[in-house]
């Protein structure tokens, strides 16, 4: 396909039409080799109508394409979904510069972002999002890769700088940047007709507004003028069935035909040079070490001019008659999102969790004035209407609470011990665990790691269908280095699809291929089928290791063959149910345990035994949360998958009113495609009533239902044969499991979405779009106007499928909660309902720590500073971003890390005023005595009291009553210490 596109790109420049995204930018690279500027539109999907928050990222992407196209005389090449439809014409893609130095209208520029489609927000964290606060303003351009930070001095631009979007730092100052649009150049006038026509519109969208439909109502026409690499004859007359109007541009469209070149594929660049010593080669690097990384830095130079380096990104391999070309350059992968801020976002009525006074209310921030000062406390209400003021400085004491299953808990008493007395029961649970943990982990480093033999693992590599992930590279690295070194017990975590099993596999080659044996263990015959059937592709070159599987569905006889298999070890690597637990192995090298958490107790001790002396992976598809990673790591291997791999797209996702006739459209499109449904509707008794509808709405619709009331064999058997294609839609309540791997299965929905938390929503939608196909999830409401603004919200920031505010981040941090449960297991879910998941996880960290020597922090310094000391709503007006930064003070060790949150406060908003700077500073004193070992620091007027760790008090006196004085002398005191 690459080799079409130079011959036709030689002869004559054009833009051209491709039958995918894919093959849209590969085609991209061969205008990027041959120096042409170009283009490559998104797959744009929508049909007139559709809400386009869904199509948010490719809304971005395309204007980004048309910008490009329109201004910077470049090519386009296009997948023809994109191409055969109307795009908004030249004059809606204008720009603004911004330089150092420039005097601005702020107030028009604010007007201006939101008439091109620039979405206000609190904290900027997406593109197309904007945040205006006082003389500095962030923006996102949908033309950047990252955030800008405009800080003004009046009107003037005083500095333009990057920023991480992450933790919110800025990274690098520039001279200027420009701003495109996000949806489309508009004047006010343009924009209130447009509005205007969206309010009378019958579209369906959850929100009709500028966001959602703004798009369809732009002057739009087709472009033409380009060539169509193949005649995509099939989908495109289909589409010409819908598109009559587009006949013209498409008949006169000329076909890209088959020429002399041809694409190649090269797996060992050194081996191809030596196999093709009188051939001209260009090879294609963006730099030297991936020359000297491919052994043929040294063949280049002896061998010049026949084979000559280009220095290029590009990624292009295609064999001509006068030359032949070859890419090293490694393709790029996109990592999953990820933000360090509002993570354990605090709102007013959350539940959380004290140190000492265990589970209360969070009552929101107060200020209170004491001697004439004012400091901030955040209120928490406890039994009996008990409330505790506690200073914002010690925010690290409590934690929110969250439990498995969305407990709502009991409130403890103030001050009565009973939180205490319930704190020390879980902490002597702990304790055996962990000691447990550790016990098992010593017993392991004293066994010696048999020998095994590495040759051919890199063949196995290369053999892969794909290219690793640098996540997989890392991880299979960390594996072969523990085969060599120790016995190994590592924890593998990351998504369905993102490769864990392949890292499995490439575990196995070697220990298989050394003599040794591999028991895959998986919870369900589902899952062991899909292993099987990835085991026996990947092997199929290797006839010597011979894979079987053994589940429920085993005959007698098959299992008395593998029975003998595995104990004569003939069988190389067996994949079963806990069935496998029972058998004899002969010499087990290697234990891949799915999903631990879904087996029995019994199992479990099963598994334990199995894997306790030899080398042992545990995959799981929920994530481990940073906090049990960082518990664990201590005593644990832990490698998490959050490459995606190349192409994986994220699912669509629509927020609709349930409708008979949209019922109809979305299955019968999923049908037509081939795929099969997940239809959740979480209600056992009335789910046989809802088949009946839906048959109603398709008469020849096959449906299976799925509910908790089937027997586990049961609900196997259903799977089953859903997985085998005998039914086309799964009606089910939320009991499918996220970790199963139905590729076939690209559309969901959801009735009643409203009823359901975001984590779940997230979890739901997270089972389609697996395979080839894009996923398509549909969130049903019965009635949007008698939902509550939150859960509208709620929803809404599902569609967009972003990380707008933080929402997303909290749905995030769900679902790693419920994942850390797993990890941890079943036993532990009921002393994490009493303690809430946070401190469970800072009680087992500080028991490992204790139990391997290491040092646990002390308590706390009290400083009872009477000043004026809080993060002012001046400089910090939202309550949220106030209460996330005194958490990130409170949680500060040392004193570098509150001169980093002093610095960022200063760039994300600028001047700090007298009572912020007291604040800093009242922490930079907290920090310094509680790493003195000091008790506690109190003063009244200029005379300060400093009591140390054995009791003894020091008075000392400032020179004056001022606050900035008093905090000096204190801060001079203790460095003297």
């Amino acid at each position: 396909m690459q080799a079409k596109i130079y011959e036709h790109l030689l002869n004559q420049k054009t833009d051209i039409v491709t039958s995918s995204q894919k093959e849209a930018l590969l085609g991209g690279e061969v205008y990027k080799y041959l120096n042409i500027p170009y283009v490559v539109f998104p797959d744009f999907r929508a049909v007139l109508g559709d809400d386009l928050r869904s199509f948010r990222t490719e809304i971005f992407e395309l204007n980004n394409a048309l910008y490009k196209f329109y201004n910077e005389n470049s090519y386009f090449i296009s997948p023809y979904t994109t191409v055969l439809k109307k795009l908004p014409v030249k004059k809606y893609y204008k720009d603004i510069v911004l330089e150092f130095g420039d005097d601005i209208n702020l107030n028009e520029l604010k007007e201006k972002l939101v008439l091109w489609g620039y979405e206000h927000v609190d904290i900027v964290s997406e593109k197309g999002e904007v945040s205006f606060r006082g003389d500095i303003f962030d923006i996102w351009p949908i033309n950047l890769d990252k955030p800008v930070r405009v800080s003004l001095f009046d009107t003037e631009i005083e500095s333009i700088r990057i920023f991480e979007e992450t933790d919110q730092k800025s990274i690098e100052e520039i001279e200027s940047f420009k701003i495109i649009p996000a949806i489309a150049a508009l004047d006010k006038n343009e924009y209130n007709e447009i509005l205007d026509k969206i309010n009378k519109s019958e579209f369906s969208a959850f929100y009709k507004d500028f966001y959602s439909l703004g798009f369809w109502y732009l002057q739009r026409d087709f472009l033409d003028g380009f060539s169509i690499l193949y005649d995509i004859s099939q989908e495109i007359q289909e589409y010409k069935e819908f598109h009559k109007e587009f006949n013209t541009y498409i008949e006169k469209a000329p076909l890209i035909p088959n020429g002399k070149c041809k694409d190649i594929t090269v797996k060992n660049i050194k081996e191809y040079l030596s196999l093709h010593k009188n051939q001209k080669i260009e090879i294609l690097a963006k730099n030297e070490v991936l020359l000297k990384e491919a052994d043929i830095y040294e063949d280049i130079k002896l061998k010049a001019p026949l084979v000559k380096w280009i220095k290029s990104s590009a990624h292009v391999n295609i064999s001509c008659p006068e030359k032949t070309v070859i890419s090293l350059n490694p393709p790029e992968f996109e990592k999953r999102k990820k933000t360090s801020l509002v993570l354990d976002e605090l709102k007013k009525g959350d539940f959380v969790v004290h140190e000492s006074h265990g589970i209360g209310k969070f009552n929101g921030l107060k200020k209170v004035e004491i001697l004439g000062k004012v400091s901030e406390y955040a209120e928490i209400l406890y039994a009996n209407d008990d409330k505790l003021l506690l200073p914002v400085e010690n925010l690290n004491l409590i934690e929110k609470y969250i439990a498995p299953g969305g407990v709502i808990p009991a409130l403890d008493k103030l001050g009565k011990g009973t939180f205490a007395k319930k704190r020390e029961k879980i902490k002597e649970k702990i304790f055996a665990m962990a000691a447990d943990i550790i016990k098992l982990q010593a017993q392991r480093e004293l066994i010696k790691p048999a020998p095994l033999n590495f040759e051919g693992v890199k063949e196995f590599i290369d053999k892969a269908p794909f290219i690793h992930t640098p996540d997989q590279k890392e991880t299979i690295n960390a594996i072969l280095e523990d085969f060599k070194t120790k016995v190994m017990d590592r924890l593998l975590s990351g998504d369905v699809g993102f490769g864990k099993t392949e890292v499995a596999m490439v575990a196995s080659f070697v220990v298989a291929k050394s003599g040794y044996q591999v028991a895959v263990i998986a919870p369900t015959t589902i899952l062991v089928n899909q292993h099987f059937e990835s085991f026996k592709e990947r092997f199929k070159d290797y006839p010597d290791i011979k894979i079987a599987k053994l589940d429920r569905f085993t005959s007698s006889k098959e299992k008395k063959e593998i029975t003998e298999g595995v104990k004569n070890g003939e069988i190389k690597i067996l994949i079963s149910t806990h069935a496998g637990l029972n058998l004899k192995y002969k010499n087990l090298g290697l234990v891949i345990i799915d999903e631990e958490h879904k087996f029995g107790v019994k199992q479990k001790e099963k598994l334990k035994e199995l894997a306790k002396d030899v080398h042992t992976l545990y995959m799981s598809a929920t994530p481990i949360p940073r906090t049990l990673n960082m518990a664990l790591s201590q005593v644990k291997s832990i490698s998490t998958l959050e490459t995606a791999p190349k192409g994986k797209k994220s699912t669509k996702t629509f927020v609709k009113e349930w409708n008979e006739n949209l019922i109809k459209e979305v299955i019968l499109r999923e049908l037509r495609r081939g795929g099969q449904i997940f239809y959740i509707y979480n209600n056992i008794a009335y789910i046989e009533q809802k088949k009946k509808e839906l048959q109603n709405i398709l008469p020849d619709l096959r449906i299976l239902v799925l509910h908790a009331k089937l027997t586990p064999s049961q609900i196997e058997k259903g799977l089953v044969d859903f997985i085998a294609g005998k039914y086309d839609l799964a009606l089910t309540t939320t009991i499918v499991e996220s970790g199963i791997h139905i590729p076939n299965v690209n559309t969901v929905i959801v009735e009643n979405a409203d009823k359901f938390g975001i984590a779940d929503l997230h979890q739901i939608r997270g089972r389609v779009g697996r395979g080839k196909h894009e996923g398509y999830a549909y969130f049903l409401v019965k009635n949007k106007d008698e939902l509550s603004e939150d859960a509208k919200k709620r929803l809404l920031a599902l569609e967009e499928n972003s990380f707008l505010g933080s929402g997303q981040v909290l749905a995030m941090r769900d679902l790693e909660i419920r994942g850390g449960g797993n990890i941890l297991g079943a036993q532990q879910s009921g002393q994490i309902k009493g303690v809430g998941y946070s401190m469970y996880v800072k009680m087992l960290e500080d028991t490992l720590k204790e139990l391997s020597g290491n040092k646990i922090q002390e308590n706390e310094t009290e400083v009872k500073l009477n000043i004026n000391a809080y993060i002012s709503d001046e400089v910090v007006k939202e309550d949220r971003l106030r209460l996330d930064l005194y958490k990130r003070f409170s949680n500060a060790k040392t004193i570098k890390e509150i001169y980093e949150l002093e610095k960022e406060m200063i760039d994300r908003f600028s001047k700090l005023d007298k009572p912020t700077r007291n604040f800093i500073e009242k922490m930079k004193v907290k920090v310094l005595a509680q790493d003195k070992g000091i008790k506690s620091i109190s003063n009244y007027g200029e005379n300060i009291t400093i009591i140390y760790s054995d009791d003894k008090k020091e008075f000392i006196k400032a020179p004056a009553k001022d606050d900035d004085i008093i905090l000096e002398t204190i801060i001079t005191k203790l460095k003297d210490i």
